[in-house]
């Protein structure tokens, strides 16, 4: 990988990668490497509250679909055919 930066940015990364007692590249590896980690966290992990977490785990409970989730499933059925 090649980044463009700025001087001041090049400057910064190298002090930080100094004080670590690594190169630059490597620094810039593992900030990019942990930053992809905490922004893949946020994005694939689901947090449910007390309350919502209930509800959801009576939904795979219940035995028969409700009137509103045929609807829904057959909203998505026109959807996808038409595409």
């Amino acid at each position: 990988m090649e980044q463009r930066t700025t001087v001041e940015a090049k400057t910064l990364i190298e002090r930080a990668a100094r004080a670590l007692g690594i190169n630059a590249s490597e620094f810039v590896t593992v900030m990019a490497t942990r930053a992809a980690r905490d922004t893949l966290q946020c994005y694939e992990r689901t947090a449910l509250q007390p309350e919502a977490h209930k509800a959801f785990m009576a939904a795979f409970d219940a035995t028969e679909p409700t009137p509103a989730l045929l609807d829904l499933m057959s909203l998505h059925a026109e959807v996808t055919q038409a595409a």
